[in-house]
């Protein structure tokens, strides 16, 4: 079916972890309450996959190392059907929660046993809850030692969780030699604007979000690329207990409208993987 709007490619990507694996429930859920939790993830990616089949989208899914060993099928449909699958890390610990030798570890046993389970070489990486900031820049350099190519790793806008706001926006070269592909954002009042996906999309009617997605194509030259996890077409999905009432609010709110949005969004635009969006060489 061919697209309505701009014909430049973009990027669709997926963060690709469980609903009881979001940093918004890290005071309430630790990693040994993972095994007890109900795994659904897979499902909703075999779900994903199935929509990115129909409306013939390639994706780049940004996978946790402890997904692809509780679901290797998974990983082996998002290789065998032509999508890039790239690096989320380990098990969704923020790297700014980690000192240096412990990120290492992260990134050298999740790259490896993405590329042992998919049987392809990752180049890509993103930083759970964008977490590299001004007070971890050094992880770039692990990241070159570790083989990849390029990072999808910062937000510049204000947030509670994350933000580098004044950083660059556009994809650029870092003096370490790895390219970085910032989440995208539009100027409005001096102030970066959030358009890149995730709980904003959710949280804005449709017409809204791509109101601010065309005005980005209208005024920028860059690709924009758009981030989302499988657990947000899941409606289903079992509730945390014990969350904040901010926690609560951006988790679960419009779940049950996010397949619908979803899908004019494939229909809207033209995706791609990272890779190709942004012409990285390997």
């Amino acid at each position: 079916m061919p697209k309505l709007l701009d014909s430049r490619l973009n990027a669709m990507t997926v963060d690709v972890e469980d609903y009881f694996q979001v940093s918004a429930f890290d005071n309430v859920l630790s990693q040994k309450d993972w095994d007890a939790s109900e795994l659904r993830v897979d499902r909703n990616t075999h779900k994903l996959l199935d929509l990115f089949a129909e409306h013939e989208v390639k994706s780049t899914f940004f996978t946790l190392a402890w997904v692809a060993q509780k679901c290797p099928d998974v990983i082996r449909r998002i290789v065998d059907e032509g999508h890039e699958l790239a690096s989320h890390g380990l098990a969704h610990q923020r790297i700014n929660t980690m000192n240096k030798q412990q990120v290492k570890e992260d990134i050298f046993t999740s790259k490896a046993i993405l590329e042992d389970i998919g049987g392809v070489q990752i180049v890509g990486y993103r930083a759970p809850s964008f977490s590299i900031n001004g007070s971890n820049e050094w992880a770039y350099d692990i990241l070159v030692d570790a083989g990849f190519t390029y990072s999808s790793s910062t937000y510049p806008i204000e947030h509670d969780l994350y933000g580098v706001p004044d950083w660059p926006r556009f994809k650029y070269t870092r003096p370490e030699g790895i390219i970085e592909i910032p989440i995208p954002t539009i100027v409005k009042q001096s102030k970066n604007i959030g358009i890149g996906g995730g709980g904003y999309f959710r949280l804005y009617p449709y017409w809204l979000s791509k109101r601010r997605i065309d005005t980005f194509m209208r005024t920028e030259s860059e690709p924009y690329s758009f981030y989302f996890h499988p657990w947000e077409i899941d409606p289903d999905q079992p509730k945390v207990q014990g969350a904040s009432f901010r926690s609560n609010v951006r988790h679960y709110i419009n779940l049950k409208k996010m397949e619908g949005k979803l899908i004019r969004l494939l229909k809207d635009y033209q995706w791609g993987t990272m890779k190709d969006a942004y012409g990285i060489k390997t």
